[in-house]
């Protein structure tokens, strides 16, 4: 188990408070701590501290917690400048360029938002330029270039407020600029041409042993480079040539060039030669003037050919900063796999919530603040961290308190309470009075839940904000009864709170569609209809929801949390 202290507790709680006005969030909290080292399995054991903190922080005025953070401030003194991120090496304000560089494979999700925003925050601190590149050379037959994608990548982004340079980057516009530097490493003798079979080369490999094609001279690579373009696909490839003794075999030779003759999204069959990600990045960082690149410890080979190719024209190498692993629990990510899911139909499209991409969770209502909260609150580290996804929604929740809160009640069953007068219930759009209320004039027939009524047993019940009732004694194959008690809260009565709806108005058809895609029917309060597409709700006792669809009297809701 992890230890933390109370007083890095404290640090971290004090320093959110004063963020947001003297008041602390327990998911912000929480959030600090996974950067920490805390585990999921952990969290009941911490929760007791941070409540006891928050407390304690909570009776402090502003300038109390302003002197109280003080000493504590060095337990966070990493946390510099911008929430989450350490201090770049080398950086200069003002000259800082670092660049994004997704696949359009599919639209990014929340697991890319990471490098999104950490570039983003880095660049803001220096006051530098972020570079959005489109890495589309080709990709692979079993993750392939998606014509949309380019749209919602660009869309993803700047949702989340992330600021590029206007001009985007294409790597399929820039093939023959690949071309021009690798006829310039084959002429120096750094790439030859390999028609060997994947199984011979990797045997090779392994052993050490260079193979035939690399004896070639350099003008008969050259040649050999010119027959690749109208070679047949698979049967050559370019080749870094590398030392055959270094001691990773996976350093050794690695393949620069390749053939496919899938047509582009962008450039349809102009080109059938394509470069690999690492000789791509190593001519596009430095021609693009890149200072500093944030990647995945997964990519630690791809920056060693990338040096590798930097020496050979003496060019001067970024700064290379590595994190580690990101993963939500239970969320499992992949733009390719969200692909083959959208494209036979399983999930309804791109933004179906199960994609987890960020037009799902706009669509859901998760603000991008509490995305960028969540994502800073991890910091960088090398190691894997893994977060359960109740920390974004706690983050979230705190940004939604002051959402209007309307009656939506799923699968309603009628009932009748006997005895109800005519009441003209006032209810309010939020706790606090200060949003306004709506109106109805209810009779003696409402709909509750049908999980509500089947659980029902004898007792007090409350319909919330309107009247108290009771059910009778239960006779078994005898419908059940129910009996007005009175309009005003009773707290002896301990009466249980039910949702409700009035029969006698004109409720709406809704439908919710749930973070896993299935979807919960049911009817909504009248007022329900003027809300405009977008808005976020809190569905009382159910959670919170995005109006996605409207058709007359049926809306569609996405389902953000609880």
């Amino acid at each position: 188990m992890v230890e933390i202290s109370k007083e890095v507790i404290k640090a971290y709680a004090l320093e959110n408070a004063l963020k947001y006005g003297g008041k602390a969030s327990q998911g912000a909290v929480l959030s600090c701590l996974f950067a920490e080292g805390l585990e999921k399995s952990e969290i009941k054991d911490h929760i007791p501290k941070i409540q006891e903190v928050l407390n304690e922080i909570g009776s402090m005025s502003f300038l109390e917690q302003k002197k109280a953070f003080e000493p504590l401030e060095e337990l966070v003194s990493k946390r510099e400048l911008r929430e989450g991120l350490l201090e770049l090496p080398n950086a200069e304000k003002g000259k800082v360029v670092m660049r994004l560089a997704p696949f359009p494979s599919g639209p990014l999700h929340i697991g890319n938002a990471r490098g999104l925003i950490l570039n983003d925050e880095y660049v803001k601190m220096y006051k530098g330029k972020l570079i959005l590149v489109m890495d589309d050379t080709i990709g692979s037959v079993d993750k392939p270039i998606e014509k949309d994608a380019y749209k919602m990548i660009e869309e993803g982004v700047k949702w989340l407020g992330v600021d590029y340079d206007k001009k985007i980057i294409y790597k399929s516009d820039r093939i023959e600029k690949y071309y021009a530097y690798a006829e310039e490493m084959i002429k120096k003798g750094y790439i030859y041409v390999c028609n060997c079979s994947s199984e011979e080369i990797q045997n090779l490999r392994a052993k050490g042993i260079a193979c035939s094609c690399r004896q070639f001279s350099n003008e008969e690579q050259v040649k050999r480079w010119k027959q690749m373009f109208t070679a047949e696909e698979g049967s050559t490839c370019a080749r870094l040539k590398t030392n055959m003794d270094d001691p990773d075999p996976a350093f050794r030779d690695r393949v620069m060039f390749r053939i496919s003759d899938r047509p582009h999204a962008r450039t349809g069959k102009k080109y059938r030669v394509y470069p690999l990600l690492d000789f791509a990045f190593a001519i596009d960082d430095h021609l693009l003037g890149v200072t500093h690149i944030l990647r995945g410890m997964d990519l630690v080979m791809e920056t060693r050919v990338e040096k590798f190719i930097w020496d050979i024209f003496k060019w001067k190498h970024p700064e290379v900063i590595y994190h580690g692993h990101f993963a939500i629990k239970g969320v499992k990510l992949s733009k390719s796999k969200g692909a083959q899911e959208v494209k036979s139909g399983i999930y309804n499209g791109w933004n179906d919530p199960r994609t987890w991409s960020l037009q799902s969770l706009r669509d859901r209502g998760i603000s991008p603040e509490a995305i960028r909260e969540f994502i800073l609150g991890m910091g960088i580290k090398k190691t894997k961290i893994v977060v359960p996804v109740d920390v974004i929604y706690s983050l979230d929740r705190k940004r939604l308190e002051n959402s209007k809160r309307y009656f939506f009640v799923e699968n309603p069953e009628g009932i009748r309470i006997g005895g109800c007068p005519e009441i003209n219930a006032k209810l309010p759009l939020h706790p606090s009075g200060e949003q306004g209320f709506r109106e109805y004039l209810t009779t003696q027939e409402f709909y509750i839940s049908r999980r509500d009524f089947e659980s029902m047993v004898e007792g007090n019940y409350r319909l919330m904000h309107l009247l108290n009732f009771k059910v009778d004694h239960i006779i078994k194959l005898k419908p059940k009864t129910f009996s007005f008690i009175s309009e005003n809260p009773e707290k002896e009565l301990k009466a249980k709170y039910i949702q409700w709806l009035p029969v006698n108005v004109e409720n709406v058809d809704v439908e919710v569609v749930m973070p896993d895609g299935s979807v919960v029917r049911g009817l909504g309060e009248p007022e329900l209809s003027k809300l405009i597409i977008g808005t976020v709700v809190q569905f009382e006792r159910f959670g919170f929801v995005r109006l996605h669809k409207k058709d007359g009297d049926w809306l569609e809701f996405r389902f953000a949390h609880t």
